[in-house]
């Protein structure tokens, strides 16, 4: 019997189409603090690392993940459920936006719905053969959240916050749900920690002194790292490039990975 079936957590079976074999999960607790960038970094270093990835946009109410990647048009349905479809690069993606008529459709859902778009996202899927499917998930400790980490097999978190106090009193929320979860936490990363002068490269923190390194080490987790507001990085999430984006905006995949378990994540 596995650790999940002695807690009485029930996971979900696959579709019979996919072969995904890790999930990694980027939460926040805050909105604001860039976890959906996060989420498409770690995609797009996983996918250069030469992994085949997905990105399952778990925000149900306010997704951004294909607008990031360029995804506009509708995704297609197949007899067993509906085709992710991919980026340039070869990354597929799974959003709500890409089911909607308008990308500024608003969804005005329950949290029961919500649960349940994100289970289905997970079943009704054909995501193919995966490496890895990072799950973008949506700000706070609701039930989207709660759905997959009790529904979907992660191996574990990563959490994204920012400077501000206010963040990192919300972040540390979610940290606790993860620990009650008995989920492992993979890492802390600071974003929008400071802003590099473009003359003299020097560091302006506009938001105060960084505390990403404190967070980590109050939550027991490894810190990632901070990475820095670069407005080259929003103008390419903003007009659908992010997979041409060159930069300072990066992340260690090697580092993420080798903070699960031997048993699962190797």
């Amino acid at each position: 019997m596995s650790e999940a079936e002695e807690k009485g957590i029930s996971r979900l079976p696959q579709n019979e189409m996919n072969d995904i074999k890790h999930v990694i999960a980027v939460m926040s607790g805050k909105g604001g603090v860039g976890k959906s960038s996060i989420a498409a970094l770690l995609a797009l270093e996983a996918s250069k690392a030469g992994y085949t990835v997905g990105v399952m946009d778990a925000d149900i109410t306010g997704p951004s993940i294909p607008k990031m990647f360029g995804l506009s048009r509708r995704a297609d349905s197949a007899e067993f459920g509906i085709i992710a479809p991919k980026t340039k690069s070869g990354i597929r993606v799974m959003s709500l936006n890409l089911l909607l008529d308008r990308e500024d459709d608003p969804v005005i859902w329950r949290g029961p719905l919500i649960a349940s778009a994100v289970r289905q996202f997970w079943t009704d899927v054909i995501w193919g053969d995966l490496d890895y499917l990072i799950v973008d998930l949506p700000p706070g400790t609701g039930d989207a959240p709660l759905t997959v980490m009790q529904s979907l097999p992660v191996e574990g978190v990563v959490i994204v916050s920012s400077p501000q106090n206010l963040a990192v009193m919300v972040v540390r929320k979610a940290i606790r749900m993860v620990q009650q979860m008995n989920v492992r936490m993979l890492g802390v990363v600071e974003n929008m920690s400071f802003i590099a002068c473009p003359k003299c490269g020097e560091k302006i923190y506009p938001f105060g002194e960084p505390s990403g390194r404190e967070l980590a080490d109050l939550s027991g987790a490894e810190y990632l790292g901070s990475l820095p507001f670069d407005p080259k990085f929003a103008k390419a999430c903003d007009d659908g490039l992010v997979e041409d984006y060159r930069g300072d905006m990066t992340l260690d995949f090697a580092r993420v990975i080798s903070n699960c378990s031997s048993e699962h994540c190797s």
